[in-house]
C-alpha cells in the first residue's frame, strides 16, 4: 500500500512556552496530518539534547527529552499552577534552549515536589531499571559538577566505586527521584500523544541515532561495551572519510562499540534499545546504517578524519540476533553516504527499506540512483532529510547544468511551481512510503533549515508559525496525496 507522511521534530511545534511539547500543539498536528490524508509522522529522536543542542549527541539513548513535556497537561494532574511556568512565555521564532535550560527545569521541580507516587508510578520504574537508575543518578551527579564531562569527574564517580560514590547515593535520593520522575512524565505524556496518533490510523517514525555521545550514562555505566583504554578515554571515534564537501572528513568524536564484547553477550544492550525503541515509535530509521557493515574509526588523538581505517562492522549475524529476540521490525536503513555492494547486501539480507533522496538525485552528468527512475517499493523518498536545506534554498545552490537537468526532467516551465513539482515526484516516485518535510511543504526559505552537519550550533532552531497549519495547507497536500495515490 502506497502512503505517505510528514517530517516535523517535536521540537519545531508551536507551544507557546518556546519549544515543541506533547501538549495540545502536537495533538492539533496529528489531527492536521489527519485531514491531509498522512499515514505518518516521522519525529527524529526524542532523546535529551546535551552539548550543541542536537538530539544525536544525547545524555542517554533511552531517556526523553525533558523540554517536551506539556505544562498544561501537568497543570490538569494538579502539579502545576499557571502562574508558576508564565515568564516562559516565548514569541513566535525559533528555539531559545539556554533559555529553556535556564528556566524548565525549575518548573518541573515544583511539579515533582506535588508528585506522589503511585502504581502506575511504581510500574514504570520497575520496568525501565535497566537504563533509568543510572541515568537518573548520572543526572544527579551532573547538578553537582555542571558543565562537565564524565571523565573530568572524581575518580570515585567517573569509575564509579568507592565509599564518596556510595555515599553520594545516599544522601542524594531525593535529587535522583526527581530525574525519575522527569522521565516518568514524559513517557506518559508521549505513550498518550502516540495512542491518539494511532488511533488516526497515523504511524510515528522515530530515529535510532547509531553512535551515543561520550558524555551519557549510556557509556559511564556500561564502558566496556566501547572501545576505551583503562582511564576509559576512547581508543578511537567515528566519522567519515574526506570527500568533495568535507576535504578533512568529518571527525564526530563519538565512541565506538566494543562488537567483540557485545557479540559475545548476544547484543543484549542493543536488544534493550530495539526494544524499547519500537515501544515508543511504530517505524525506525536507522541512523547512519551503513556503519554495521564496516565503520570508519579515527585516532582518537588526531586533528581531522583524514586519517581513519574502515573496520568491518558486526554485519548479518547483529541484525539477525535481534530479529530472533524481537521479531519482524518495520526498519528504515538510512543508506547514505559511501556506500559499497556490501552495504546494499547487507540492507537487503536484513529485510529492511532504503532511502530515497531526491535533493541528491540532479547530477547532469550521472545517473543517480536517486533519481525517480531507479526507485524500487521497498525504499521511502524524501526530497531532503533533516540534514538537508528546504527544497526552496536547495534551487538556489544547483549549479547551472544542473538546475537545467532538474528543469528538464521535472517539465518545470517556472521558478514560482519549482517546489510543488519537486514535492509532487517525491509523490508519484513508486516508493511505498513518501516522506515530505514540513518546511517544503510550506515552501520555506533557508532559515527553516534544521540542521547543517558536522557544524555545532545553531541548528535544531526552527518552529512552526501558528498561521502555518491551516485547512487550506491541509486540502492542498489530501489533493495532492489521492493524486498520486497515497
Amino acid at each position: 500500500m502506497r502512503q505517505s507522511g510528514i517530517l516535523l521534530p517535536v521540537s519545531s511545534l508551536n507551544d507557546r512556552y518556546g519549544i515543541g511539547t506533547f501538549g495540545q500543539v502536537a495533538y492539533r498536528f496529528i489531527d492536521f496530518l489527519e485531514a491531509a490524508g498522512q499515514r505518518f509522522w516521522q519525529v527524529l529522536p526524542l532523546d535529551p539534547t546535551s552539548f550543541g543542542d542536537s538530539p544525536y549527541q544525547t545524555f542517554s539513548v533511552f531517556a526523553g527529552n525533558p523540554y517536551f513535556i506539556d505544562f498544561a497537561i501537568l497543570t490538569a494532574e494538579g502539579l502545576l499552577k499557571p502562574e508558576e511556568y508564565q515568564h516562559m512565555i516565548s514569541p513566535e521564532g525559533n528555539v531559545d534552549y539556554l533559555f529553556q535550560y535556564q528556566n524548565r527545569f525549575s518548573v518541573l521541580r515544583k511539579a515533582y515536589r506535588r508528585f506522589a507516587a503511585d502504581e502506575n508510578y511504581n510500574r514504570f520504574i520497575a520496568a525501565n531499571k535497566y537504563w533509568l537508575d543510572d541515568y537518573a543518578l548520572f543526572m544527579a551527579i551532573k547538578q553537582t559538577v555542571p558543565e562537565q564531562s564524565w571523565d573530568k569527574w572524581e575518580p570515585e564517580y567517573k569509575f564509579r566505586q568507592g565509599r564518596k560514590f556510595t555515599s553520594f547515593i545516599d544522601k542524594n535520593q531525593d535529587e535522583i527521584d526527581f530525574w525519575r520522575f522527569i522521565q516518568y512524565c514524559f513517557y506518559k505524556q508521549w505513550m498518550k500523544l502516540k495512542a491518539y496518533a494511532n488511533s488516526k490510523k497515523i504511524k510515528i517514525i522515530g530515529d535510532l541515532p547509531i553512535y551515543v555521545s561520550y558524555d551519557s550514562s549510556d557509556v559511564w555505566s556500561n564502558p566496556l561495551n566501547w572501545q576505551l583504554d583503562g582511564n576509559l578515554i576512547p581508543l578511537v571515534v567515528a566519522g567519515c572519510p574526506p570527500d568533495a564537501f568535507a576535504p578533512d572528513g568529518q571527525l564526530w568524536g563519538n565512541p565506538i562499540y566494543n562488537y567483540t564484547l557485545m557479540a559475545q553477550e548476544g547484543y543484549t544492550w542493543w536488544i534493550d534499545r530495539f526494544r524499547h525503541a519500537f515501544e515508543l515509535y511504530d517505524y525506525l530509521r536507522i541512523d547512519h546504517f551503513r556503519g554495521f557493515e564496516a565503520y570508519y574509526a579515527i585516532n582518537n588523538s588526531a586533528k581531522n578524519a583524514r586519517n581513519g581505517t574502515w573496520i568491518k562492522g558486526p554485519g548479518i549475524g547483529f541484525f539477525r540476533r535481534i530479529k530472533e529476540k524481537l521479531g519482524e521490525l518495520n526498519i528504515i536503513a538510512e543508506d547514505l553516504g559511501f556506500l559499497t555492494p556490501e552495504v546494499y547486501k547487507l540492507r537487503d539480507s536484513a529485510g529492511f527499506m532504503g532511502m530515497k533522496v531526491l535533493q541528491f538525485a540532479f547530477h547532469h552528468q550521472e545517473d543517480s540512483e536517486y533519481l525517480p527512475h531507479h526507485h524500487t517499493y521497498k525504499s521511502v523518498c524524501y526530497t531532503g532529510t533533516h540534514d538537508n536545506l528546504p527544497t526552496k534554498a536547495w534551487f538556489n545552490t544547483l549549479s547551472e547544468a544542473d538546475y537545467a537537468f532538474v528543469l528538464r526532467y521535472l517539465g518545470i516551465n517556472s521558478p514560482a511551481e519549482q517546489v510543488e513539482k519537486f514535492v509532487k515526484a517525491a509523490l508519484a516516485s513508486v516508493s511505498a512510503i513518501s516522506i515530505i518535510p514540513m518546511q517544503d511543504y510550506l515552501e520555506s526559505d533557508i532559515t527553516s533549515r534544521l540542521n547543517t552537519p558536522a557544524t555545532l550550533g545553531g541548528n535544531w532552531l526552527w518552529r512552526l508559525k501558528g498561521r502555518n497549519l491551516n485547512d487550506k495547507l491541509a486540502l492542498k497536500i489530501y489533493e495532492w496525496t489521492k493524486l498520486y495515490k497515497r
